[in-house]
């Protein structure tokens, strides 16, 4: 038997998996498993949050020299980026609401990576 979990790995993961599921079922876990998974969201939220910070302070001194247009635009898309996120962590989202969270992230993306480039171009 251990040779043949050890040659089928996916065999094994969906193993253990179940026997998580079974074990939360047995012991009548579903409260703990989700606060840890409120709590889980919230330290996602909080490590985005953390490194967008991180990225903004290393630049800044770069953005502060941009004209006012493209220094608006990119940091509304930056704004914009984090409410998103906000939003998708407090209420989640399914259906039509994860199709615009996906198009507001894209176009924010792109919105700040277009007008960084545009300000990084010399000539």
């Amino acid at each position: 038997m251990k040779r043949f979990l050890s040659d089928h790995p996916t065999l094994r993961g969906f193993l253990i998996i179940g026997a998580i599921v079974l074990l939360i079922m047995v012991l009548n876990l579903y409260t703990a498993l989700a606060t840890v998974s409120a709590l889980l969201r919230i330290a996602f939220f909080l490590a985005i949050a953390f490194f967008i910070y991180l990225m903004w302070r290393e630049r800044r001194e770069d953005i502060a020299t941009w004209p006012r247009r493209a220094f608006v635009a990119f940091y509304g898309a930056a704004l914009v980026l984090v409410a998103a996120f906000g939003v998708y962590f407090w209420r989640g989202a399914g259906g039509p609401d994860a199709a615009a969270f996906l198009v507001i992230i894209v176009l924010t993306v792109f919105s700040m990576v277009r007008v960084w480039r545009d300000q990084r171009r010399y000539g």
